[in-house]
């Protein structure tokens, strides 16, 4: 590569286009800022940006701001001193830049706008190094050999004097080297700057500044050093798997598809076993827990909702007693009227029954998606593998429905009455209500405890509140809070109802009510007591739990009518024989479907976890495998989705990056050497919010890049210029040519 390729500038509004010619980039920033501007000294605050490459230059960021215009000329408005200054503060405000304020040394440096405002932002003098231009302009006689030595109006890190090209240098196109050369000569031969030459001229303000970024950075190597060890910590557990990845091994994607359907395995079996999880989900119910709560609180509540209606079964046994005995006049109770009621009612519990396997089914299957999760990475895989359990799942699905509706028809095949639970025709005469409430009786045992919504009961209607719930067999409580110190109510079971409530506009709570079907109030003047929980889930458990207390759902057991209506449901007879056989088949039917109602709880959970659970889990474990392996071609089957490439490219990027900044953070730690910070100094002749206008106040800027020349003095009459060194990155100057350009980086 010749030295000319080496060196050559780019603009970030020119993408891709290089400028090896140094006279081009400088008409390229005047035609830039006209572009933006206009041509008659017009600001915008849009930067011109420009990275200059070179062998010559430091790996440094400077930001070129403008001076400070205290009268606008042109097209540039009445506050252009007040929006100049916000900007340069922006800047200069930030603690990780260097202040560079210059000012000419032909200029009284006790106005310089430049050092007041970096002692407004860095009064402790930490960032701000001073810079004396025009050194060989000054009136004969004068020199700032006090300025430089630090003497006068001193600086904590000093001031460094640098000698520019001028305007007829520039337009001589007189280049660099000539430049540092005539500079080095004079400062050589003045008498009252030779004995410190060697801490003057540009070269030398370039090593300070690299010397100030390699102390900024060893600075900050040890913070950056954590942070990037703590992130390499994490990227190395997500790329381990990636590090020995060959996509096209067949071996590997053999590997790796045995190790999915392992995972699998594995994460189904916690999930519904609940066992040997060292990943606990606190945030919500697994599909095993789910699964449990289906089986003993929504399944049990489905059934009671297809409990007959009592007036109803009544007038049911009345028409059965009369039919069987047709035009006979019987002197005993009817076994048949009895068998007809039961069949009946029997029957209503298919339906719960098989509900109760759509819901596990549902559930099975989320959980099956959710074990799924882990194989992302192969789309293809992990439709696969959802498609051939799932199928599986709902063949078992009818098989499982097949078997429950047989054992409903065992129970209607055959009535056992010498059951040991069944209260025979001996003890039938009791009555039904007093057969529920002494069921009923559980030594007022606590049921359920928790927090739940009353409603109604707020000082403004609709109001409500959070209460503290304790429910036994025998009556519900609410408390203020958890500890149960401060009783509010406690209101008895007895002859309560549960009933929905509809949900209200806007309502994200699920309501319930207590209420009595013989419209009493329940609380103070309120008909009904109403409740609600956060979810579905928890409304269901509660209304699981009243049942336990004997609190059945509307319209469920309507004992409470039972003997008022007597003569009414038993189709208007007085007769007192008929009304006792009447009761005496209703408590049979009663006793006896409790019988299979416990059998059907107890049995449908049982069918469904072996049928349909246990069998997924095994199909899982010993065939899925092989319905893989016979459902097409492996190689496809474990192509990487583009999503997964990707991330898999960047982490693997991601993970090399850190350990190379790892590595190049221990050698500058090993092969650089910091300077200490200069002690402070009396900086005190220059108070915060001096405003002295300044006189004769004309300078040339400094240039610290390749090739880029001297701009127009008469462009920058009353301005004094603040350059800010950024830590890192390559060489960034943003010009301000002609006063034009309000900056930023």
């Amino acid at each position: 590569m010749t030295p000319l390729a080496l060196k050559h500038a780019e603009f970030l509004h020119c993408k891709g286009k290089k400028f090896v010619d140094f006279n081009e980039v400088r008409q390229e920033i005047e035609a830039e800022t006209d572009r933006v501007t206009g041509s008659n000294k017009g600001i915008s605050n849009i930067p011109i940006n420009l990275r200059v490459y070179s062998p010559n230059v430091l790996n440094l960021t400077l930001i070129d701001l403008p001076g400070l215009t205290k009268v606008p000329i042109g097209d540039q408005p009445v506050d252009i001193e007040a929006q100049i200054r916000a900007m340069i503060m922006q800047f200069i405000g930030r603690d990780s830049c260097l202040i560079l304020a210059v000012t000419p040394a032909n200029t009284d440096l006790a106005n310089s706008d430049a050092l007041k405002l970096a002692k407004d932002v860095d009064p402790g003098g930490l960032r701000t190094i001073g810079v004396i231009t025009k050194l060989d302009l000054m009136d004969e006689g004068t020199d700032a050999r006090d300025v430089l030595e630090n003497k006068l109006l001193p600086l904590r890190r000093g001031y460094v004097g640098v000698v520019n090209r001028s305007q007829k240098d520039i337009d001589g196109q007189k280049d660099i080297k000539a430049a540092l050369a005539a500079e080095r000569k004079f400062f050589l031969s003045h008498p009252s700057y030779r004995h410190i030459a060697e801490r003057l001229g540009t070269p030398y303000l370039q090593r300070v500044l690299n010397q100030q970024l390699t102390n900024h950075i060893r600075d900050t190597l040890p913070s950056l050093r954590d942070k990037l060890q703590k992130q390499l910590l994490t990227l190395e557990k997500d790329v381990d798997q990636y590090k020995h990845f060959r996509p096209d091994d067949p071996s590997l994607k053999t590997k790796a598809m045995l190790q999915m359907i392992q995972q699998l395995q594995s994460d189904f079996e916690r999930t519904i076993e609940g066992s040997g999880s060292s990943e606990i989900n606190t945030e919500k119910l697994s599909g095993g827990a789910r699964i449990n709560r289906l089986f003993h609180e929504r399944f049990p509540l489905e059934i009671v909702k297809m409990e007959f209606d009592e007036k109803e079964l009544r007038r049911e046994i009345s028409f059965a007693i009369r039919n069987t005995l047709g035009i006979r006049v019987g002197l005993f109770t009817p076994d048949l009227a009895f068998e007809a009621i039961v069949k009946k009612q029997i029957s209503m519990l298919k339906e719960p029954s098989l509900k109760a396997v759509d819901l596990v089914v549902t559930e099975l299957s989320n959980v099956v998606r959710t074990c799924t999760e882990k194989m992302a990475r192969y789309p293809r895989l992990r439709e696969e593998a959802e498609r051939i359990i799932t199928t599986h799942i709902r063949e078992r699905e009818q098989v499982c429905k097949e078997q429950i509706k047989l054992l409903i028809e065992c129970e209607l095949a055959y009535m056992n009455t010498n059951h040991e639970d069944f209260i025979g025709f001996a003890n039938a005469q009791q009555s039904s209500e007093n057969s529920v409430k002494a069921g009923r009786k559980l030594g007022n045992q606590v049921i359920r405890k928790g927090y739940m919504h009353i409603h109604n009961l707020g000082i403004m209607k609709g109001g409500s509140r959070d209460y503290w719930f304790v429910l036994t067999s025998e009556s519900i409580s609410w408390f203020k809070d958890e500890e149960e110190k401060e009783k509010k109510y406690m209101l008895p079971l007895d002859a309560l109802k549960l009933r929905d409530v509809e949900q209200g506009f806007m309502s994200r709570r699920h309501l319930f009510a207590l209420f009595n079907p013989e419209g009493r109030n329940v609380y103070k003047d309120f008909k009904q007591l109403e409740l609600s929980c956060e979810n579905q889930d928890d409304v269901d458990s509660w209304k699981a739990s009243f049942l336990r207390a004997g609190v059945y759902p509307e319209k469920a057991n309507e004992q409470a009518n039972g003997d008022e209506s007597g003569s009414e449901a038993s189709g208007g007879s007085m007769d007192p024989q008929f009304e006792r056989q009447v009761e005496t088949i209703r408590n049979l039917i009663g006793s006896y479907m409790r019988i299979v109602t416990k059998t059907t709880k107890d049995l449908v959970p049982k069918t469904i976890m072996m049928l349909i659970i246990n069998n997924c889990k095994d199909f899982i474990n010993g065939e899925l495998l092989a319905h893989l392996y016979a459902s097409g071609d492996q190689s496809q089957m474990m192509e990487e989705s583009p999503e997964e490439a990707l991330k898999r490219e960047e982490m693997l990027r991601m993970y090399h990056a850190c350990k190379e900044a790892l590595h190049i953070i221990g050698d500058v730690s090993m092969a650089t050497v910091t300077t200490p910070v200069p002690p402070p100094v009396k900086n005190d002749w220059l108070p915060s919010g001096l405003d002295n206008p300044r006189k004769n106040c004309r300078e040339k800027k400094v240039i610290l890049s390749e090739k880029i020349g001297e701009k127009d003095e008469e462009s920058h009459k009353n301005s004094d210029e603040l350059i800010i060194l950024v830590s890192f990155g390559h060489l960034n100057i943003i010009f301000d040519y002609r006063q034009k350009s309000d900056l930023d980086t």
